[in-house]
């Protein structure tokens, strides 16, 4: 076994400024982190330490439905009392009216990643105080640890927390609520208000702590972002008090916050706990795909990590994975405001757990949704305080089997396959004779049409009130080729399951499908194929989308092979960026270059034109299929995601960008298809 190589990068944000100078407002403002837990909830903010998001917090812990995931720890402020009693304050805050305030910045010489968790390096007087924050495992318990080297005399720190216990999603304009009530017993403190949410567990491990009880309400703080997408920005914030402690070098002090029980909180010191995670990630490496060990790869096997958790919300889908001997899985879709979705979960699922060696959790997933299928359908989506699915999708049901086959082919669990195969002949089944928002095989041509009015179907799901942005309504060009996908898998699962005569029947469907879409999805005029066929209007739409790729992409393609060159070149030259794949090529007059402004704005441009990080997957893919000595040259398709790596998220992927240079990123800043597709891709071409 290659050895597991977790070497801290040097990142793109560490080299923006010169030693002692004022590192850019921009750099510290924009980059963030994102530290998760495994259920669901997380830590985020910007490198600064100012909030500039809803989501921006120390403690999002993950709560069983109805509560969902809630912010416990908004925000943290920093003072260094050094020898002389100079005060150094760190982090920062923007208030309504005034300039954002970036305290400490003059002497905040790095910021890195070590085995994907945030560390700061400050240098004060010869003092250097370098911080980091983690969690512990499947806890909602996290750690802000600080460690003093260098400088002579009596260095102090002082912490101040601020709350505003509301809904991860809520907006920042929520009341701060309360009374909040302090309680303490010894080093422990607790903070309990008058809602539903769940008590803030304080501790700081060192020696020598003192806590001075001093609420606070800090009013008229400014989130910019939430400003800028056209959300509430104005919200305050309640402190209790300041912790103090007298820092000594090489001796680590740890702020813990936590929503478990003090039993649990305490069970893992804050030194046992950073060794088990450093442990677990460097496991989670040295059992990835040896391409996937060093360096780029790495990284991304670590971000992978971020999205696949156990669904704390659900605890029905947990009590009946444990009665079956099992655990249940699933895939966050993206950080911050996603939860877990059907169709993302499923493209994922190779990069996220079989490129990463992550097999069993693999197989958790896959059962975990197969308890949920209903009427021929898995869940579109889970709500975030729910503990039922919603179902209005065409395609994620179709990705369950490309997933399903990737997974058994890695693994060989024929056990699984032979589990779902019942429910995989009955998803078949409901498609031929119809299902739930119009899905259903037209028995004239054998492809499949869905659409119902107010309805968002495809991956291409933008909606606002009623207006639906991008609906495709028909036959719709990758929801065909994921059907005679599935029909071809499911025909060869049951051939070798139960033999040929019950293989012939899904065979005669795939034949009938493949022949009508070669004859109709073909656009001869454009050299490409049509995106939806006999729309609402009984109109074929030529407009020039990725969407056509998965007509090559998938194990069985529907397209005929002397049609792949063409349909690349294509969306080679029209679509292709280096972070991905337009979703519509320039001069469509729907085509929007720029990806700002409310959620109206954002939405009318979501999917027309806004580039897609996970669609260069699909791409790498059929070209290696149609090119398959052009190695190099489908290596080179991933290289502009190495320098995003130090843009939006560091050491994450997010979900889109501006169609046109600079590729600005946008959305989530952590996306899991993004990171799943990128790592799959890297290891393929490897």
């Amino acid at each position: 076994m290659h050895e597991a190589k977790l070497q801290p990068r040097d990142e793109v944000l560490a080299q923006a400024w010169k030693p002692g100078e004022r590192p850019p407002l921009d750099a510290l403002l924009e980059r963030e982190w994102l530290v998760t837990n495994g259920l669901g909830g997380y830590a985020s903010g910007t490198v600064s330490g100012a909030a500039t998001r809803r989501y921006h917090g120390l403690l999002v812990a993950a709560h069983p439905a109805p509560l969902g995931r809630v912010m416990m720890v908004n925000h943290l402020w920093e003072f260094l009392r050094l020898p002389d009693y100079r005060t150094i304050q760190f982090g920062g805050e923007e208030k309504v009216g005034n300039k954002v305030h970036i305290h400490g910045a003059e002497h905040l010489v790095e910021f890195h990643l070590e085995a994907g968790l945030p560390v700061w390096r400050y240098v004060v007087e010869g003092f250097e105080l370098e911080k980091r924050v983690y969690f512990a495992y499947r806890h909602n318990t996290v750690f802000v640890r600080y460690r003093l080297s260098g400088g002579s005399g009596r260095v102090r720190l002082k912490l101040k927390p601020s709350v505003c216990f509301r809904g991860h999603d809520d907006h920042v304009s929520t009341e701060v609520g309360g009374p909040y009530v302090l309680t303490a017993i010894e080093n422990r403190y607790e903070l309990t208000s008058n809602g539903p949410y769940p008590i803030l567990r304080m501790t700081l491990d060192n020696t020598r702590v003192g806590f001075t009880i001093q609420p606070e309400r800090v009013a008229d703080l400014l989130y910019r972002v939430e400003e800028s997408r056209g959300y509430e920005y104005q919200g305050a914030l309640h402190s209790p008090g300041v912790f103090r402690l007298d820092l000594e070098p090489d001796r680590d002090a740890t702020l813990v916050f936590s929503t478990e029980p003090w039993e649990r909180t305490l069970a893992v010191s804050p030194d046992q706990a950073l060794t088990a995670e450093l442990d677990r990630r460097k496991r989670l490496v040295a059992q990835a795909a040896p391409a996937a060990r060093t360096r780029f790869a790495a990284e991304l096997v670590l971000a992978a990590d971020q999205f696949i958790f156990t669904p704390a919300a659900r605890v029905a889908d947990e009590a009946r994975a444990r009665a079956q001997g099992d655990e249940a899985r699933s895939v966050i879709a993206g950080y911050h405001w996603f939860t877990d979705w059907g169709r993302d979960t499923m493209i994922g699922l190779e990069g996220l757990t079989l490129t990463t060696g992550r097999f069993a959790d693999a197989g958790y997933i896959l059962r975990t949704f197969a308890q949920h299928i209903k009427d021929g359908l898995i869940p579109n989506l889970f709500p975030e305080k729910g503990q039922e699915g919603l179902y209005h999708t065409a395609d994620a049901t179709l990705w369950y089997f490309h997933a399903l086959a990737r997974y058994v082919d890695v693994t060989g669990d024929r056990v699984t396959l032979r589990q779902l195969l019942p429910k995989l002949k009955d998803i078949v089944e409901h498609h031929l004779r119809g299902t739930r928002f119009g899905i259903g095989v037209d028995p004239v041509d054998g492809l499949l049409r869905q659409g119902a009015e107010g309805y968002q179907l495809t991956w291409m799901d933008a909606k606002v009130g009623d207006w639906v942005v991008t609906p495709r309504r028909g036959k719709a060009v990758e929801i065909n080729a994921l059907w005679y996908n599935a029909l071809r898998l499911l025909e060869g699962w049951i051939r070798a399951e139960e033999g040929d005569a019950n293989a012939a029947l899904l065979a005669g469907h795939a034949e009938k499908c493949r022949d009508s879409f070669n004859r109709r999805f073909w656009n001869d005029s454009r050299g490409y194929l049509f995106d939806v066929l006999d729309g609402p209007d009984g109109m074929n739409d030529p407009a020039l989308r990725p969407n056509q790729v998965f007509a090559i992409s998938l194990d069985h393609a529907v397209l005929d092979h002397e049609k792949w060159q063409p349909v690349l070149s294509a969306i080679r030259e029209r679509l292709l960026t280096p972070v991905g794949l337009r979703s519509l090529a320039p001069g469509h007059p729907d085509y929007k270059p720029r990806y700002f402004g409310d959620l109206r704005a954002r939405d009318a441009a979501y999917h027309q034109g806004t580039v897609w990080a996970w669609l260069i997957g699909p791409f790498v893919e059929a070209w290696m299929k149609a090119y398959p000595d052009d190695r190099v040259g489908a290596a080179l398709l991933l290289d502009g995601f190495r320098a995003h790596m130090s843009e939006a998220c560091v050491g994450s992927i997010s979900e889109v960008f501006d169609a046109e240079s600079p590729y600005t990123p946008h959305g989530c800043i952590a996306q899991a298809w993004s990171v799943a597709e990128v790592l799959r891709c890297l290891v393929k071409v490897a």
